[in-house]
């Protein structure tokens, strides 16, 4: 029987770093970059789907072509003709990056201008991502009836994955930030905080701060990560640490946390097993942090 993991989110234009001061055009976005390491995961009976919109412009079909030869459907994907995609740098220091974006405007803001639209690709699916960059970009009517239909969708016992994943300058307020992260968070199975993110967002001074606000939003699993420090597993008022792996060669940070979200999902909903699907996430994103770039072929 087919099963849907359906991700709600922007793929962007992606800039990187390339020998002799060049620079690299490729597509990636949070949401996305999940996607793609859930599909190396999960075997072909499983559908990856994008929940997204993009323009009509030749860079928006190839954007699209991008998303569909990397094996994810854009059956759900909206086309906006006066909107483009958006775009963003890298910028890297070491291992660690930065970036400069431009998407003010991009098609992405109305994906779920469409509520019926919306709510029709949620409910065609089995597990549903998304992330705290989805809820920053879109608009409060849309970003609310999102919010209803994701409770819809876990009472009827669907999987509502939510990466809070916090970039600060995406926010209007932080009390318009905290609201909604709070709101996801409530209607989500599993939540994936980073702790510095949250320490920087809501003042965390432990790691246990984090696990306990989630889990009084209502989330009913929470996966806490923290760099090259443990992963907190938080679930049924019980907390697991599991180690995180060292590694070795570290050259680029972008995608480390898409990539375990990803490497995760394709485990749990095959297993069932949290810290193994932990585990999944960790070596995942072990090998992502060895090149550039958002995406690598494993």
């Amino acid at each position: 029987m087919t099963k849907t993991l359906l991700g709600i989110g922007e793929c962007m234009i992606e800039l990187s770093q390339a020998e002799g001061g060049l620079l690299r055009k490729s597509f990636a976005g949070d949401v996305f970059n999940s996607l793609w390491y859930a599909r190396a995961g999960l075997p072909e009976s499983w559908t990856v789907s994008f929940l997204s919109a993009v323009g009509t412009d030749p860079t928006s079909d190839e954007m699209v072509q991008f998303i569909s030869d990397a094996g994810v459907s854009c059956a759900h994907m909206r086309r906006i003709e006066a909107r483009r995609p958006g775009l963003y740098m890298i910028h890297l220091e070491g291992a660690e990056r930065s970036f400069s974006y431009w998407r003010e405007t991009s098609a992405a803001r109305l994906l779920a201008e469409d509520h019926a639209h919306m709510r029709s690709a949620i409910f065609d699916a089995d597990v549903v991502y998304l992330s705290g960059i989805t809820l920053a970009i879109l608009p409060d009517a849309d970003v609310e009836a999102l919010l209803v239909v994701l409770d819809d969708a876990r009472t009827e016992g669907k999987l509502v994955a939510f990466d809070s994943n916090i970039r600060p300058a995406l926010w209007a307020s932080k009390e318009r930030m905290k609201r909604l992260i709070g709101g996801a968070a409530a209607v989500s199975s599993v939540v994936f905080p980073s702790f510095d993110d949250e320490q920087a967002a809501f003042g965390d001074k432990t790691t246990e701060d984090t696990l306990a606000r989630y889990a009084g939003y209502g989330a009913e699993r929470v996966v806490l990560k923290n760099g090259a420090a443990e992963v907190c597993v938080h679930e049924a008022g019980r907390t697991v640490v599991i180690p995180t792996p060292n590694v070795e060669q570290i050259r680029d940070t972008t995608g480390a946390g898409d990539s375990f979200n990803g490497a995760f999902l394709a485990s749990y909903v095959q297993q069932g097993d949290m810290a193994q699907a932990v585990k999944a996430g960790q070596t995942c994103a072990g090998q992502v942090i060895g090149h550039h770039g958002a995406l690598v072929t494993l």
